[in-house]
């Protein structure tokens, strides 16, 4: 066993010992005065994974099947989240650095799925301080990139990957200190224990992706502020859907990820605009904000997942109509708010009659035909239709107030269909729905804030 491992461990660091390209932003990277941002706060430019602005851009002939099939991916971990349901994954690095070979056979969390919908970033790390394009997710709380020397494999990034022995702030996280044991809480997967007391963490996603490697802590830039000692993966053992970016920026409810580790300074909040995929860049702001300009709804409480982001739907209005539900259909599924997640899931019978509502305000346009998971489609682009008005309502009087591209959703050049589909076993408000609004997370006053043109 031992012997493979080490076999295994030097075919992939050769593998991975080929230039990585970086790729050259074509855009502007600075964050413009956006109408909902204080002065103060760190502020970062946020780009769509389909733009040829973003530093890490998906391939540009990555079908939109694809982004469904990953999207549907992300969902099923979702589900398989909440339910608790353990998977299997790989949980050693080599013998000179892995936990008790026992471990290989621990269940793991299922995680959130990566996949392709996630917006990413850049982030500095290190002394001098590098930048890595890493992905923003509001479902996943341990922040992680990769490491050289990559001891098993290390995907292929834009720009080079992070070498620790270069940082001087540089140093790894033992097994005693208490950061080692909130892991279990940050991933879902229990901690390990090198042979030199260097706590090993495995994060697993939904799609099979995972990152394992050392908890480490080091100094992290975001714009013009750093921070030291921040908690953090030094990932040995990359493997999946993370396209070109560097790891993963987690902003989950956790005391592991970036958003609780910089509160004592800037406070538990923070926002962002999802800019389109055609726009040049939004914005992720952690910090303060100016709360006047939002109309907001509670987070829920929910014993499921205490990291996640849960709020409640009380309506949806096609042509300002509500829909043909109960009000009680709303609530028959907990509902998240998701950064990760490209389609709207709804309950099903709140999904039938949304479906119903807007083919009915659009007959007088040609229907196309089903498009994967998508069963609501008409001929021709979202920006050439008339789509009628939708709103999505949230306890407290909170509304999403859906424009066609919020609705709809180009799946090739001829086709574009409802961006929904009927939910498994929770509801997801997805970042088709949220683009181009600023949206808080008002973590310390436990509620979520719209407002709309957050990217203008």
């Amino acid at each position: 066993m031992a012997l493979l491992l080490r076999l295994l461990a030097l075919s992939l660091l050769l593998a991975v010992a080929t230039p990585i390209r970086d790729v050259t932003d074509a855009c502007s990277s600075q964050v413009k005065d956006f109408p909902h941002l204080n002065s103060s706060g760190i502020h970062l430019t946020l780009h769509h994974p389909r733009s040829p602005c973003s530093p890490a851009p998906l391939p540009a002939d990555l079908p939109f099947s694809a982004v469904l099939t990953h999207d549907d991916a992300r969902i099923a971990s979702l589900a398989a989240r909440l339910a608790k349901t353990p998977s299997s994954r790989p949980t050693a690095l080599d013998e000179s650095s892995s936990p008790d070979e026992s471990l290989a056979s621990v269940p793991l969390g299922p995680g959130t799925s990566v996949g392709v919908g996630n917006y990413v970033t850049r982030m500095g790390l290190g002394t001098p301080a590098k930048s890595y394009v890493m992905v923003v997710d509001t479902g996943s709380s341990l922040t992680w990139l990769q490491c050289s020397p990559c001891v098993v494999s290390c995907h292929r990034q834009s720009g080079p990957v992070f070498n620790p022995k270069a940082s001087s702030s540089y140093a790894s996280v033992s097994c005693s200190e208490p950061q080692c044991s909130d892991l279990t809480s940050a991933t879902l997967n229990p901690a390990a224990c090198s042979t030199s007391n260097v706590c090993v963490y495995q994060a697993s996603y939904g799609d099979s992706s995972f990152s394992m490697g050392y908890l480490s802590k080091d100094t992290v830039s975001l714009g013009s502020s750093s921070m030291p000692n921040f908690y953090y993966g030094c990932g040995q053992d990359n493997e999946g859907l993370f396209g070109r970016s560097a790891g993963l920026i987690g902003l989950a409810r956790n005391k592991l990820s970036l958003l609780y580790q910089l509160a004592p300074t800037l406070g538990y909040s923070f926002s962002y605009c999802l800019p389109t995929s055609s726009s040049s860049s939004g914005y992720l702001s952690i910090g303060s904000y100016n709360p006047g300009q939002y109309s907001y709804t509670p987070m829920a409480s929910n014993s499921l997942d205490d990291s996640l982001y849960f709020i409640k739907l009380t309506g949806i209005t096609v042509a300002g109509k509500p829909l043909s539900v109960s009000s009680s259909a709303y609530s028959s599924l907990p509902t998240i708010i998701d950064s990760g997640t490209v389609i709207t899931r709804l309950p099903t019978g709140v999904y039938s009659a949304l479906s119903k509502a807007v083919a009915a305000a659009m007959k007088g346009t040609p229907r196309a035909s089903a498009f994967s998971i998508l069963d609501t489609c008409f001929q021709g682009q979202a920006s050439r239709l008339r789509a009628p008005a939708v709103s999505m309502a949230f306890a407290g009087g909170a509304a999403l107030k859906l424009a066609a591209p919020n609705l709809l959703v180009d799946v090739d050049s001829a086709t574009t269909c409802l961006a929904f589909a009927p939910a498994r076993s929770a509801a997801i408000i997805g970042n088709t729905q949220q683009q181009t609004f600023s949206v808080v997370y008002d973590v310390k006053s436990k509620r979520i804030g719209f407002a709309a043109g957050g990217c203008s």
